[in-house]
C-alpha cells in the first residue's frame, strides 16, 4: 500500500530536488569554463508500481535501494564552449536498469554561435533565477513525475544558474470529514511559468541543436548528464 505523504514532507523533498540538481549540473570533464550548460530531465517516479521500496519518495535516493535513474527517465544535456565546440549527451532508460547513453560532438557555425550569444545576452534572461518550488496541494499523495530545466550560463566570468521544475502530483486524499474525498485528478505544478516567454528562444535553439545532431549520436558512457536525486 502506498504511503500518503503530508504536505510538509513533500515540500521538503521538493526543495531538496532543486538544490541537488543545481549542484550536480556542473559535472563535466572539460576543465575550461563553458559558455552554456543546459539540461532537460524527466523522471517517471511510478510510486504505485514500485512499492518494493516501501518508503515512497523517501526510497528514491543515491545508492541502495536505488537512484532515480532506476526509474524510467530521460536526460538531454548540452555543453557549449566559447569557441563554438559543443557536446550533446542523451540518456534514456525506458527499461528499468538498462540505460542507453549516446553522445554527439561538433562545432557550431559562426551564425549559430552568434545567435546563441545574442540569446544569452538578453537582459530578461540574465534576470532568471531559481524560483521557489511549486506549492503542493493539501490533498497531495505522491509525485508521479518530474520535469526540470537546469542551466548554467557564463557572463564574462559571472555565472548564472537556475533550475525550473514541473511536477505531476497524485491527489485524492480525504480533505476533511465534511468535505469528503477530492476528485482524484492529477495536479500539474510549474514554477517556471513566469519565465516561459523569456526562455522560449533558448529552448528553441536547444531543440534545433538536438535535431541537427540526431544523426551524429553514437553510443557512449555517461559523462555529462547529471542524474536527478530527490531523496
Amino acid at each position: 500500500m502506498v504511503r500518503i505523504f503530508n504536505t510538509r514532507e513533500l515540500v521538503r523533498l521538493a526543495s531538496v530536488l532543486a538544490i541537488l540538481m543545481a549542484s550536480k549540473i556542473g559535472v563535466c570533464q572539460n576543465t575550461s569554463t563553458p559558455l552554456l550548460r543546459l539540461q532537460q530531465s524527466r523522471a517517471y517516479l511510478n510510486i504505485d508500481a514500485n512499492v518494493q521500496h516501501g518508503m515512497g519518495l523517501y526510497g528514491i535516493t543515491y545508492g541502495n535501494p536505488g537512484d532515480v535513474w532506476q526509474y524510467p527517465n530521460s536526460l538531454s544535456c548540452l555543453v557549449v564552449y566559447g569557441d563554438g565546440k559543443y557536446v550533446l549527451e542523451k540518456r534514456d532508460e525506458p527499461t528499468l536498469g538498462r540505460p542507453k547513453v549516446k553522445r554527439a560532438e561538433g562545432n557550431l557555425g559562426a551564425d549559430d554561435l552568434q545567435r546563441l550569444k545574442a540569446i544569452l545576452d538578453d537582459e530578461a534572461l540574465k534576470k532568471v533565477k531559481t524560483p521557489s518550488m511549486p506549492e503542493l496541494p493539501p490533498d497531495a499523495q505522491a509525485v508521479r513525475d518530474i520535469e526540470s530545466v537546469d542551466a548554467q550560463i557564463d557572463h564574462s566570468g559571472t555565472t548564472q544558474r537556475f533550475t525550473l521544475v514541473k511536477e505531476r502530483v497524485k491527489t485524492g486524499a480525504l480533505i476533511s470529514a465534511t468535505s469528503g474525498p477530492s476528485t482524484g485528478m492529477d495536479s500539474y505544478l510549474d514554477n517556471g511559468v513566469p519565465y516561459k516567454k523569456t526562455l522560449s528562444p533558448l529552448m528553441k535553439w536547444f531543440e534545433g541543436v538536438e535535431k541537427k545532431s540526431k544523426s551524429d549520436l553514437k553510443e557512449s558512457k555517461p559523462q555529462y548528464c547529471a542524474p536527478i536525486n530527490i531523496g
